[in-house]
């Protein structure tokens, strides 16, 4: 496992990086890591109202699973119960990437889903992105809304009246689903302005989504 300064500045970089894209605006959003620390099992997340470009490590708070403490110099993004919640439910799920990026804030201020237009839907592990219900920013039942809409296997859904949220199994995956689902929004948006178009059924994207189980390159015994 990476250090625990390794992580933060994990953090960091994530974080600004979806911010210069356009995806967050000043201190909109947040990230996070699950990691393990003298504190116990819990995850590293972007402090409350501060400016990605100017964050250090010391600035990235931990809080901790079991009761929601937080530890560091700095309060923890008011979201910090939405990450606990889903960490809890979600063992598998290593980092998360929650976004008020423009085109899927629309279409969550329509409580839109954003259908099977394309296969590409599937990157979301489920055959559509829902949206979640609404619930005040920052609350428990925002936090128990998102993990009900995102299930057993889903890895991203729409925010009522909010953004987005994508979730992976490490950094990487979570900060690149959030381009995905926003990328899939500004898709799904524009396609509506030309009257819509024809969905694939469920079926088709229930191969789909079989085939993505094995999406992607995998380590080779003879290399």
């Amino acid at each position: 496992m990476p250090s625990n300064k390794k992580l933060r500045r994990m953090v960091i970089e994530c974080s600004r990086r979806l911010a210069h894209e356009g995806l967050n605006i000043n201190s909109s959003g947040n990230f996070s890591i699950r990691t393990v620390s003298e504190e116990g099992e819990g995850f590293l997340i972007t402090p409350s109202g501060m400016s990605y470009d100017c964050l250090k490590p010391k600035d990235i708070c931990f809080v901790r699973l079991s009761d929601g403490c937080s530890f560091g110099f700095r309060e923890p993004s008011s979201e910090w119960r939405l990450h606990s919640e889903i960490y809890l439910a979600r063992p598998e799920l290593r980092a998360i990437a929650h976004t008020h990026s423009p085109f899927a804030a629309v279409l969550s201020c329509r409580d839109e889903s954003i259908p099977p237009f394309t296969y590409m839907t599937a990157v979301s592990r489920t055959e559509s992105i829902p949206c979640a219900p609404y619930a005040t920013f920052g609350s428990e039942a925002l936090a128990e809304g998102c993990v009900k809409t995102l299930g057993e296997s889903g890895r991203a859904c729409l925010l009522s009246h909010h953004g987005a949220v994508a979730c992976g199994a490490n950094a990487k995956e979570a900060e690149g689903l959030a381009r995905e689902i926003e990328n899939l929004a500004r898709m799904w948006a524009e396609i509506q302005k030309l009257g819509g178009c024809k969905l694939l059924d469920s079926a088709e994207m229930k191969k789909v989504l079989k085939k993505f189980e094995n999406y992607g390159q995998r380590s080779r015994n003879n290399q």
